[in-house]
Parts: structure tokens; sequence; C-alpha cells
């Protein structure tokens, strides 16, 4: 010990005669404009993330339900509860918020005898500075996440203009974990996930570059990530909570990251092979489209024996006959379904239920039977002339091309429609038209105004990069020939395509008027199912009244063995296919258990 040490006491004594720094009245006293006092929340902004919750180190923010705040697409419906005994005004909580909701007034003044409180729903409950103009903010050029996402690189249009080679490039390890930090791990993706993936995990075990984890997450309740990576609708991005400070996360493309890092012979290795503890009970499935091999995967987990049959000569449905490779290479779809078979599903190609096989004879031979058979049929606009032959529907073309069965490119194509379908064939005829004539000359139009078409914005976009045109917000009137060949179609002008019950029933402009000059035209209005498998069996089937089969919640039919999903119940939507397979898996598995 020093001499310093010893007098320190004693020369504290000079400090007697000072003037105190001691406030003796704080309470008349503002605190700074910036100053970080009591929180503030607008709670019709908020969306419940539980962002300020997962960061505050002294556990003083707990989300709770509120009375009037209901939980929807992109809101918890949970609100935050500060306990200020805990609290330490770091605003840490305000930094990271990613609606920019959540503040701090600069009042520090609150007096309480009662410590419950001190404990109190921000923004619920009327506080006397929750009017106050200054305080705490975040600042708008400062945020704890990037609010951009990571570039996905792609082909350019010169490069994948006459080419069906996969446009996008997909992550690499550093760009996956660089998309993956930007993830708050608030998981309302999950809620609107119609499968309810492990969203927030799959991210994490990114970020941890633990591949094999990442994998188990997506089976839990995904069998087919290289499809869905690639094509899924990606609903969860719409509710992403980064969406409020910037772009949402990129969840699709790192669902397809962590698939791809893992080659197809390591998958039983990772996720276990053919299941040992056998039922006696067998599974008819009809269709192998995403519903149907989602069924086949979750039971062949369960030990029953699965067969699928499938009326064409691949497996995977609409994603493998209604979607062109660029955007999803029959590759990654093979790869999904070899570790489907490797459990020890059998699949019967070219065999058509209805035609080699009655639904009957179906029933006879398995236990129970499901049926997810897609919409293979293509919509007709009606209009005059449009039995001519170079009228075709979309999906038609796109089945044939898929089946490397030649299509008739016309010099001047007009696509009719607006959805995902109308664009892939826009798309593909635009690759076909480059490589046979060396120009590109199709267009599409629909009756939807550009923002209200269904079509991605991004197919939208890249179909103009490809020199297509398209012309949206017009109806078709009527196919004009010249002698035996189409001249083109006449149009008008559509004013609004529901009425005010939302109903389909659209109102046109007769006055306003458009020629489209074309030699092929190509329906792409919607797409219809096939319910010829039913055959003799149909009228014991019951219907809803838009004519789909009736299904309760475990997509059980009036006929206690047949379970039916995918597109012609809900969709048509990949995840939704994917979904409702997994959840008749478990119904089947139940109503198995009760059969002798």
């Amino acid at each position: 010990m020093g001499v310093k040490d010893l007098l320190s006491p004693f020369m504290a004594w000079k400090k007697v005669v000072s003037d105190p720094v001691t406030i003796t009245d704080p309470f008349s006293r503002e605190a700074a404009p910036r100053y970080r006092g009591f929180h503030k929340n607008e709670i019709t902004t908020c969306i419940g993330c539980g962002t300020c919750e997962e960061i505050c180190m002294n556990n003083a923010i707990d989300m709770v339900p509120v009375d009037g705040i209901e939980t929807k697409d992109g809101d918890s419906g949970l609100r935050p509860k500060v306990d200020y005994g805990r609290c330490c005004w770091c605003a840490l909580c305000v930094d990271v918020c990613t609606t920019s909701s959540l503040t701090m007034s600069n009042k520090f003044r609150w007096v309480e005898r009662d410590a419950d409180n001190f404990r109190f729903v921000i923004g619920a409950e009327d506080k006397y500075w929750d009017n106050a103009e200054l305080g705490y903010t975040r600042d708008p050029d400062y945020t704890l996440n990037r609010p951009d996402r990571t570039h996905m690189g792609e082909l350019t249009p010169e490069e994948r203009s006459d080419s069906f080679i996969e446009m996008i490039k997909g992550f690499s390890k550093e760009e996956a974990r660089r998309e993956a930090d930007r993830c708050i791990e608030c998981g309302l993706c999950v809620a609107t996930c119609p499968a309810h993936m492990g969203i927030p995990q799959y991210i994490k075990a990114i970020r941890e570059d633990d591949m094999k984890e990442g994998l188990r997450i997506l089976y839990e309740t995904n069998p087919l990530p290289e499809i869905c990576g690639r094509v899924c609708t990606h609903k969860c991005e719409s509710v992403c909570a980064m969406n409020h400070k910037g772009d949402p996360i990129s969840i699709r493309w790192l669902k397809r990251y962590i698939a791809d890092q893992i080659p197809e012979e390591r998958y039983a290795e990772i996720l276990g092979g053919e299941v040992d503890d056998k039922s006696n009970k067998t599974v008819g499935i009809i269709g192998a489209g995403p519903s149907g091999l989602s069924a086949a995967y979750y039971l062949a987990r369960m030990g029953h024996g699965v067969t699928v049959y499938e009326a064409l000569d691949n497996a995977g449905g609409m994603t493998r006959y209604g979607i062109p490779e660029y955007r999803l290479p029959y590759d990654q779809i093979d790869k999904d379904v070899a570790y489907i078979r490797s459990l020890g599903v059998e699949f019967k190609f070219n065999t058509r239920i209805g035609e080699q096989i009655t639904l009957e004879a179906l029933h006879e031979k398995h236990d129970a039977v499901f049926a997810g058979t897609g919409l293979h049929l293509g919509r007709s606009t009606r209009v005059e002339n449009v039995d001519h032959p170079m009228v075709f529907m979309a999906v038609d073309l796109l089945r044939l091309f898929t089946m490397g069965k030649p299509i008739h490119v016309g010099k001047k194509i007009l696509v009719i429609g607006g959805g995902n379908v109308a664009m892939d064939i826009t798309r593909t005829l635009a690759r076909l038209q480059n490589q046979k004539y060396g120009e590109v000359d199709v267009t599409t139009t629909c009756l939807e105004t550009e923002e209200t078409m269904p079509a991605d914005c991004e197919e939208i976009y890249e179909a103009r990069g490809e020199n297509a045109v398209i012309k949206p917000g017009w109806g078709p009137k009527k196919i004009e020939l010249d002698g035996d060949a189409i001249k083109g179609l006449h149009a008008v002008k559509c004013l609004a395509i529901f009425d005010e019950n939302r109903n389909f029933n659209p109102r046109f402009d007769e006055n306003e008027k458009f020629f489209f000059p074309a030699d092929m035209i190509v329906e792409a209005i919607g797409q219809g199912m096939d319910l010829s498998w039913t055959g003799s069996l149909k009228e014991t089937i019951n219907f809803t009244q838009r004519g789909r089969i009736e299904v309760d919640e475990t997509f059980q039919s009036s006929l206690p063995w047949l379970f039916v999903g995918g597109d012609i119940i809900q969709g048509p939507d990949v995840i939704h296919g994917i979904a409702n397979g997994q959840k008749a898996a478990k119904a089947i598995d139940n109503y198995m258990r009760t059969l002798p």
C-alpha cells in the first residue's frame, strides 16, 4: 500500500467546503432531448416480432397477448410488456425494432407505491408520457441488421434468352451466411408457411455452417427441399419482419442453399434409411406430384408400404410437366424423388387410374388411398374461333415440351393470361423462337392490371428482359381468321375483374379496343382438374359447390379410405400440396390403426 493510499481518506475532507453538485429539485428539471426515458409503442404499427424481447439482456420484456390485437399474417398478435424493475434503459430494444414502433420518451419521473404498476404493456395502457415529442428514437441511418438482401446471381438476359439451363446461380457459402445473419428469428414466417417449416432454425444452421442439421430441419416438414427451394411461392417472405426495414430475408434461396450443399448419396446417412419396423398396411397414392410425394415420404417413414401410381412417365407432377427447366432443373426433382424411393416407396409410371386400374381395384389392393392428381387441364376463353388448330393450351404445350415432343412455335405469338403459367409458356416460347428464328415476338395480355397480375413480379420483369411484351388490362373478344390462318385477337379494355362481392364478373369498355396480331395463340387463364380417375365411385363421393371433392380438415373424403389433397383441394401451390400431403399422411396412419 502506498502513501497516497494511506492519505486518500483524509484528503477527501478538502471537498467538505466545495459546492454540492446534487440537484435539490430533480422533479422540475427536464431531461435532455434524446434522454432514454420511459418506453412508448405505436401498438398498431408493432407486429409483435419479439426482437425487443430477444435482445433484452435483463429479461425485462415479455411478449403477451393484448385485447383487440388479433393474430394474422405478419402479426403475432403479441405486444411487449416491460418490467422497469429489470430495465436498464440501454435502448437496444428500440435500436432493433423492425417497424420503429418502439421508442423512448425523455420522461423519467414516475412515482407509484405498488411495484406491479411498473410492469405494463407498452402502448396498451395510457401513460402521461405517451404524447411526449422528445426522447430516444432509432436513427434511420443506423441499424443492427443490414436492410438489403444479399444479391442473388443469375444469368443475364443475353445468356439465358435462348437457353434452358438454370438461370438462378444460388448462394455461395459466404453469401448464404451473410444473408442468414440478417434473420432476427422472429418466427412470423413459420406461422404463414403452409407447412410451418422451422425457418429460423434452418437459417440458424446456415449461420453455424451445420448443413446436416439444416437438412434434418427441412425434412421435418418438407421432403422436397430442392423443388421448394426453387419454385415455392415464398409467402413467408411477404410477412418477414425485415420488410419493415428493407428487404425480406431470402428464405426460399436459403432453403435451396442447404439442399444444394449435400449430395444425394449422403441423405440416408443424415436423415436415415428405410424403416425397419414395418406395418402390415399399404397405401396407394394417385399422382407423383408434390402432395403425393409428400404423403409417400411421411407414410414410408411411418413404416407403411407405399405405391405411387403416376399417369406420366416420371415423378414431379406439375413441377416437372408445368415448370420450365430454366426455373426448376429436372435433376433437382430427381434428387428429391430418389431419397423418397430409397425409403422403399414403389413407383408405377404410365399408369392412369380409371384406365389401367380402377379406383375400386386400387382400394381392394391397398388399405387406404391418397389422391393428389393436380390441375393438368387448361381452361378456355371460349371466344369465337378458339377451336382453331393454332390455338393451344399452355399446360399442354409445357407438358409436351418436357416430354421431349415437338411443339409448334409461331413467328408471332400471343399468350392470354396473367399468372405464372402464362409467364412460363411466354418465356419458353420466347426461347424457342430465339432458337428457331433468331428473334422474339411474343406478347402476353390479361384482364388484370400489372399491379394485380397473379404472376410473381420477378417473372414479369424477367420475361421483359427476354424481349417478351407484357400488355395487361385487355379482355379477349374474338379471334380473327385470315382464310385458314389466324390473323390475331380483338380485345377490349378491362375496367374491373370482380364485382362488389368479389365474384368474378369482368366489366369492359367496349369503345376502347385493341387488336393483337398473331399467327399462334396460347390460352393460360387457369387450370382445371381431371376427375376421371374416380370412375363409377364418383357418385358416392361428396363434392363442394365449386366442384371440388369435399374433405375434412385431415383431407379425408366421404369415403373413409379415400384421402384427397394437392392442387385439386388447395392450390395451385407447391407448398400447400406438400403441407396437406403431410397432414393427410398422419390422418391415414390414424385411420389404418383402426383397421383389423
